[in-house]
């Protein structure tokens, strides 16, 4: 099922963010907390995504391998300041590949996005979402999988201008509709705005020191996380966050 992570806030290297926390992503890729029955460790690669200074766009690294087992990214983790990030560590679908290309976060322009979740009765339950993306989209898919083309959507979506609350609410919604019971948290950033849904999955979000980090599982023992409703949406900026129901006019697919 996966485990994602998103920060915003004062410069930190990717190494606190991502490797450092006891319960940060390295410790959930084999000791993950609250999986809900989507396996029992994220062994199958892991990506992470920052805003260099100065940068039009993210930089990213992706790979196969467990995040535990890299240790060329412990080393650029430990030397890559950023003030914003999204990170993921993958547990594969059974039935889905696993490649470097596969693992999130999957980018576009200034977007980075990850799921953590499954798309049920892939990949017949999204046929018809597909068939209505363009062609060169469904030809450049980083991967075949559920997340690959839940990004492809979101994507089009933001392509055309539409608000990116409204394009994860819509998509949740849309997506619950042809296949009922999926799992679908998903996690967008522009690197100055966290978007993120809970959807039949864990999400918890903390605002600390001028810092805000949305994480599948609390990254430390904080008091002051908290546990975001299921269907929810969070929208962050450093140092605060909203949460708005997922029903109504953003739910629209």
């Amino acid at each position: 099922m996966c485990r994602h992570l998103a920060y915003l806030g004062p410069p930190r290297t990717l190494a606190e963010i991502l490797l450092e926390p006891e319960h940060g992503l390295l410790r959930q890729s084999y000791a993950p907390a609250d999986m809900r029955g989507g396996g029992t460790i994220n062994a199958d690669g892991f990506g992470a995504g920052w805003y260099p200074a100065g940068s039009a766009g993210p930089a990213r690294v992706r790979s196969a391998r467990p995040l535990w087992a890299d240790t060329s990214f412990a080393a650029l983790a430990g030397a890559t300041s950023t003030g914003a990030a999204l990170a993921a560590v993958r547990s594969a679908t059974v039935g889905m590949p696993v490649v470097e290309t596969a693992a999130a976060p999957f980018t576009d322009g200034r977007w980075l996005f990850s799921h953590n979740g499954v798309v049920r009765d892939w990949p017949g339950s999204l046929a018809g979402a597909a068939a209505r993306l363009p062609v060169t989209d469904l030809m450049t898919l980083d991967a075949p999988t559920d997340s690959a083309v839940l990004w492809a959507l979101v994507r089009a979506r933001l392509r055309a201008g539409d608000d990116p609350a409204d394009v994860l609410a819509g998509t949740c919604a849309a997506v619950d509709r042809d296949a009922p019971g999926s799992r679908l948290n998903l996690l967008l950033t522009d690197g100055a705005t966290i978007w993120a849904t809970a959807w039949r999955h864990a999400l918890a979000v903390l605002g600390h020191d001028g810092a805000t980090t949305v994480a599948s599982e609390p990254t430390h023992e904080f008091p002051d996380w908290t546990q975001v409703p299921d269907r929810h949406l969070v929208v962050a900026r450093p140092g605060h966050h909203d949460l708005y129901p997922l029903t109504g006019p953003r739910a629209r697919g």
